[in-house]
């Protein structure tokens, strides 16, 4: 009995890492390769891309992610949760109708609700405020974190 119970959290361990999901990296890619035709950096998307879809006639999109996920953004180094589906339209140079990503500042979470790039600039619309931060710090993406977030 004894040498069942010592077997029970490596069982348990197993179990997990064959249950959770894994990003398929041709995914991650091509998501990444769509965002950056819209003149986007691949930063914006965490790594933990598992599917999307685009409309390319309305812009509408939406990208599956493998599970929820925390990260920090720069360069204020802001908490930011992802839901595990994210949607908006995107066309070049500006998302809107964000849904599925938030940001926690001045002790609150808050939804954004667009981006848009001029290049050299990303700003990010929360409501009718708005903030300006330089896009190569957003070059690479970004690993979660590993904690859940209820977004």
């Amino acid at each position: 009995m004894a040498k069942l119970l010592s077997l029970l959290p490596f069982s348990i361990l197993l179990l997990f890492s064959l249950c959770s999901a894994k990003p398929n990296p041709n995914s991650l890619k091509a998501a990444h390769t769509e965002l950056t035709a819209f003149g986007f950096p691949v930063g914006l998307l965490p790594s933990n891309v598992a599917d999307y879809s685009i409309n390319h006639t309305s812009g509408d999109f939406s990208i599956k992610l493998s599970d929820q996920c925390m990260l920090t953004l720069p360069p204020d180094n802001y908490l930011a949760t992802y839901s595990k589906i994210v949607r908006g339209k995107i066309v070049k140079n500006k998302i809107a109708q964000l849904d599925g990503i938030r940001v926690r500042a001045l002790f609150q979470w808050w939804s954004i609700t667009g981006i848009r790039s001029s290049g050299d600039d990303l700003v990010f619309e929360v409501g009718m405020l708005s903030a300006k931060y330089p896009a190569k710090n957003f070059k690479e993406s970004p690993p979660c974190e590993g904690l859940k977030a209820d977004s």
